[in-house]
């Protein structure tokens, strides 16, 4: 048989088959000489085979898995990885990454080089799938074409930050506009593209008597970014009031504003924007809110496979109430959106009440919470249960008329999913007893919680491994039968990270409210009776979970001690 090994396993397959006449292989060999495509795509697109059929053979031949890519989700494709030469050099493109695992899909399951070089330029390990050449193609020419559109924050002049378009509305006497603000104007757009490229979540603008600083919060850790001349502060505050759409001239009271960036075509990104006056002018926050999050997928936040198969059977419940809790900035609206973002279907009514609207999807009805016109969270979801709805989400229960709403809501056969302000699973049940719920309300409607945390991901470029006695490791809380397997890694820092630190992962508590602890509410319990007894029925807690994460390597032990209690 002429050409190569790699041709020959493949054309051999296919002969098995039938679907390659045996007689004809040499020929096709021959015939693929000198020519520069893929040899996959040279039998679809030069002698008319099937690529599904090839697909299919070569699945069951090599042990692969086979997928079809026709409505794959291109926003899962991780930003890093999106290497054009590699992706046409191989005909292989990385699809996402679960843990530290980059799925890599390919018409040819014989190019083994393909991984390697991936996984070398990437640091992540790689897991092929197999696909359809056309639909190969079509996907890569998809996320390639969105790579293109988006900005290249890297390479940009000041020409261009003057450029960039901000929806906003302008006046004759608007200050931080004129032309004696080019400046001012360049270096908030700096600023913010700035702040959009390291993956910061917040900005703070805050103003001294002799001083004037800018820090990002980036993976949940401020760090200081710039000092412009104090003399700026004010010229710089009433710039981004107009951006958001403020009143410049009101600086006695606090104000809350929105800005829209356009990045390109398809890519824009939200600023919420919060002022409060203080002794040396008005300091300014602006959170960054990013749709593109709510689309990561449920794989891509970190539950455990157990974890996550509670929350996708409680989505799938026609009633019910899901609660996520933890300290502001932790991922809560994230994991709710992530969960609305798997129901949102044609077939349900979807509804929101939010103080403030932080990520619009498509397909879901969000109302912005406005007290001071009295549109309240009791009164939106009275609202809601008048609009036939099927599902419906309340930003967070924050006082009994709320509560008792949402679980008349959710007894009544509607799917409710809500936040709440506490540290744990066990304290929400007992925090909604305390606000006056009734306990067999509670027991009733409840179907499961989940309360997490945010982790800051080690580099994988840089981190090192990080050795601890076995007594040290049993005083943190690692389980005594895996002592002798436990790998830990530290943060170094490199070029490529913040501090040994790249991106961040949840860590999470997900209870599923069973007869036991239906029972302890209904008697009494309080919130150490409860957490007991999700020990007892095998629930991690978020120290657990935590310590799970650092021994897969994700993060640090450090980390983990940062964000949970020992």
């Amino acid at each position: 048989m002429k050409g190569n090994h790699q041709q020959s396993s493949v054309l051999s397959a296919l002969s098995k088959e039938q679907l390659v006449p045996l007689a004809s292989v040499d020929d096709i060999c021959s015939d693929y000489v000198g020519k520069n495509k893929p040899f996959i795509r040279f039998l679809v697109e030069d002698k008319n085979f099937d690529g599904r059929k090839i697909a299919a053979i070569l699945s069951n031949k090599f042990g692969y898995p086979n997928i079809q890519l026709k409505n794959f989700d291109t926003t899962l494709v991780p930003e890093g990885v999106r290497n054009e030469k590699l992706i046409h050099k191989h005909n292989a493109l990385p699809l996402f990454l679960r843990g530290k695992v980059l799925f890599v899909a390919m018409s040819d399951p014989t190019n083994l080089d393909a991984l390697e070089e991936i996984q070398f330029n990437t640091g992540f390990s790689t897991e092929l799938v197999l696909t359809d050449e056309h639909g190969l193609q079509d996907c890569i020419e998809k996320v390639l074409e969105e790579e293109s559109d988006a900005l290249d924050i890297t390479d940009i002049d000041s020409e261009e930050l003057s450029g960039l378009e901000v929806q906003e509305e302008k006046t004759e006497d608007d200050a931080g506009s004129g032309e004696d603000d080019a400046p001012i104007v360049v270096f908030i757009n700096k600023i913010l593209l700035d702040a959009i490229k390291k993956g910061a979540s917040d900005l703070h603008f805050e103003p001294y008597e002799k001083s004037f600083r800018i820090r990002f919060r980036i993976d949940g850790i401020l760090t200081e970014i710039a000092r412009p001349p104090v003399s700026l502060s004010s010229r710089m505050a009433a710039r981004l009031k107009v951006m958001s759409r403020l009143d410049i001239a009101e600086r006695r009271v606090p104000q809350d504003g929105r800005i829209k960036l356009a990045l390109s075509k398809k890519k824009s990104i939200d600023f919420r924007v919060s002022t409060l006056p203080t002794m040396w002018g008005e300091k300014i926050v602006m959170r960054i809110l990013d749709s593109s999050s709510a689309m990561l997928g449920i794989d891509m936040l970190g539950y455990e496979a157990e974890q996550k198969k509670i929350y996708t059977e409680a989505l799938d419940q026609p009633q019910g109430m899901i609660l996520v809790t933890g300290p502001t900035g932790s991922g809560k609206t994230v994991s709710l959106y992530t969960g609305l973002n798997i129901l949102n279907t044609a077939e349900r009514n979807i509804s929101t009440a939010e103080d403030p609207v932080e990520i619009n999807l498509e397909g879901i009805n969000q109302v912005q919470i406005n007290n001071r016109a009295g549109l309240t969270f009791p009164s939106a979801l009275r609202s809601f249960l008048r609009q036939d709805p099927d599902i419906v989400m309340v930003g967070e229960i924050r006082d009994l008329e709320t509560a008792e709403i949402a679980i008349k809501a959710a007894q009544t056969g509607h799917l409710v999913l809500s936040t709440l302000h506490t540290n744990s699973a066990a304290e929400t049940l007992t925090r909604l007893l305390n606000m006056g719920v009734p306990a067999y309300n509670v027991a009733s409607s409840v179907s499961i919680i989940i309360a997490q945390r945010l982790a800051r991901r080690l580099c994988p470029q840089c981190k090192e491994h990080e050795e601890l006695t076995e007594m040290q490791l049993t005083e943190q809380g690692f389980p005594a039968d895996k002592l002798a397997e436990i790998k830990l890694f530290k943060a170094v820092g490199c070029e490529q990270c913040t501090g040994g630190y790249k991106g961040r992962v949840g860590i999470y508590e997900v209870i599923k409210i069973s007869g036991e602890i239906s029972s302890i509410i209904m008697e009494g319990g309080n919130s150490l009776d409860i957490a007991k007894q999700c020990q007892k029925e095998g629930y991690n807690n978020l120290r657990q979970s935590g310590l799970i994460k650092a021994m897969n390597g994700m993060t640090s032990l450090k980390e983990i001690n940062r964000v949970t209690s020992t």
